[in-house]
């Protein structure tokens, strides 16, 4: 993504061993992500957007995108921010690549169980609608965490979102994916917030919190 003067005049400065890769989910584009990195842009970060086919393009060329633009960033640190599919990209990549900077991950709605919604939609007749991206792992299939990353996962509790279309989620959950499928065992730190599955890249308290892990390597969790 193109470095913003303004963000440049209105936030910190930029840290120069710093990157932060954002990658969107399903249906998506990294377009999407644009004000979550005009926010940690505000906090010092520079930051690049990621963007792929998820419904056309196999998960090895997925894959090879993404570690291809890790590598090519100019800082000796990468973190990665990935929105629901997107951090289950993530887990592919650190799994197949394990050669790539060193640096924290944030998801924010991500299935790490797999995702109810979609094992309902692959039994059926729209099974055409998820595409490639049955390979992700939103049916459960995915490797493990690797021990050396340190992971933050958020999760959304405001359900409302297109999923209640094909029924409720089990409550809590953001509409889309519930609270229980965004944990995932060696996970550092793990919060929920008031949010949706798609309002969460639009919220500023989301942005606040990736920026609190990033720096910090734990969420920022109220008194109690």
């Amino acid at each position: 993504m193109r470095e913003s003067e303004k963000d440049r005049l209105q936030g910190k400065p930029y840290n120069n061993t710093e990157t932060v890769v954002l990658i969107h989910g399903l249906y998506m584009h990294g377009a999407c992500m644009t004000l979550l990195a005009r926010r940690l842009s505000r906090q010092g970060y520079r930051t690049r957007l990621f963007t792929y086919p998820s419904l056309r393009q196999p998960l090895a060329a997925s894959v090879l995108a993404l570690s291809g633009l890790v590598r090519s960033a100019a800082t000796p640190v990468v973190h990665l921010v990935a929105h629901s599919m997107g951090g289950l990209l993530v887990r592919h990549l650190l799994a197949g690549a394990p050669a790539l900077p060193p640096g924290r991950v944030v998801t924010l709605g991500t299935p790490h169980q797999g995702s109810r919604l979609a094992r309902k939609l692959g039994a059926g007749r729209l099974r055409f609608i998820l595409g490639h991206s049955l390979e992700q792992g939103l049916l459960g299939d995915l490797p493990p965490w690797p021990a050396d990353r340190e992971l933050g996962s958020l999760a959304g509790a405001l359900n409302i979102g297109l999923g209640r279309l094909f029924g409720p989620a089990p409550a809590p959950a953001d509409g889309t994916v519930t609270v229980a499928e965004t944990r995932l065992a060696g996970m550092t730190d793990h919060i929920c917030l008031s949010v949706s599955h798609i309002g969460m890249l639009l919220s500023p308290r989301v942005a606040e919190q990736v920026g609190a892990f990033l720096t910090t390597g734990r969420f920022v969790h109220a008194p109690g």
